[in-house]
């Protein structure tokens, strides 16, 4: 079983699901965590309908099960170096909440590493300076053994005019 299947089979047993728990994922050799409870569904990466005059980041949409997703490509929201995608990279599918609307878009990462429970004393502020990706989009750092795991704020990823844009697309 890989790696996402096994995170996959995790999100859809359900239960008893804490609110610290966070869906880890890499990208460009950083680990990243997303709250689990803003995660809907992990799917391997396919090919997506493009979209005209889309910002770069936007790599189009799916349509999933009738429902259509925008997709991000997180490596390029954080400006880093593109890649091709291989068979490890997935499209993470996110909720969230804008301007009291639930939104749905999918997220572009190289790979699902783990769902982990993280502790909030073992949150620490997130930094001022140093990291790879801009430091509105951290809600903190989180200790995991030896390295450490920038956890993301999804609100953050897409300012409001973004998400606007972006669910336009998709309506």
């Amino acid at each position: 079983m890989t790696t996402t299947e096994r995170v996959s089979s995790e999100l859809q047993r359900g239960g008893d699901v804490a609110s610290n728990q966070f869906l880890t994922f890499s990208l460009a050799n950083e680990e990243y965590g997303v709250d689990i409870l803003r995660v809907q569904e992990i799917k391997g990466w396919t090919p997506v309908t493009h979209i005209p005059n889309a910002p770069a980041y936007l790599k189009g949409v799916l349509n999933l099960r009738g429902t259509i997703v925008p997709i991000v490509d997180l490596r390029m929201r954080f400006n880093l170096d593109a890649i091709d995608y291989t068979p490890t990279t997935v499209v993470i599918v996110l909720s969230l909440l804008n301007e009291g609307r639930e939104r749905t878009f999918g997220i572009v990462v190289d790979a699902v590493s783990d769902v982990l429970n993280i502790a909030p004393t073992d949150i620490r502020p997130k930094p001022d300076f140093g990291t790879v990706v801009d430091a509105d989009f951290i809600n903190g750092l989180a200790t995991v053994g030896e390295h450490m795991v920038m956890l993301l704020d999804i609100d953050c990823l897409l300012r409001p005019d973004e998400i606007n844009a972006i669910a336009s697309v998709g309506e």
